[in-house]
């Protein structure tokens, strides 16, 4: 499948913004495998400060964090979710985030954009950033 061109996007001084603003990051599709992506990116997010919470199927924890399976099991409020699911999983993520009610960000990995959702998200009051990587766009900020 073909990436699409996010239609929905943030720029920099929104992404900033949104760190900022970011204290919680539920990552789903956090991998325990250290030479996945997922692991990488939340390893950083977590030594730059940011509590991290592991959506996965499997595992107990992964990185030291308690992992729920899915984002309506997790009891407290969540500012932004990192998504490394296939594009055609990031819609049911959406209406998750939006049946909670509590989420600032929905945040797609590089490579991954569902404009879809992301107008869903935008629409629900969320910001959205797609096809950008969280600890690349990090650390170039900060």
């Amino acid at each position: 499948m073909e990436c699409e061109f996010p239609s929905v996007n943030s720029n920099n001084e929104e992404i900033r913004e949104i760190f900022n603003n970011t204290k919680t990051i539920a990552i789903a599709g956090l991998s325990p495998n250290e030479d996945k992506a997922s692991n990488m990116v939340g390893k950083y997010l977590k030594q730059a400060g940011f509590k991290i919470v592991p959506i996965y199927p499997k595992e107990d924890t992964i990185l030291g964090e308690k992992v729920y399976r899915s984002l309506s099991d997790i009891p407290f409020k969540i500012d932004m979710v990192d998504i490394f699911r296939k594009p055609d999983a990031i819609g049911a993520i959406v209406d998750e985030c939006i049946a909670r009610g509590d989420i600032d960000t929905v945040w797609t990995q590089l490579g991954l954009v569902n404009n879809a959702a992301a107008q869903k998200a935008e629409e629900a009051g969320m910001k959205v950033v797609q096809n950008k990587c969280t600890k690349i766009e990090h650390a170039n900020l900060f």
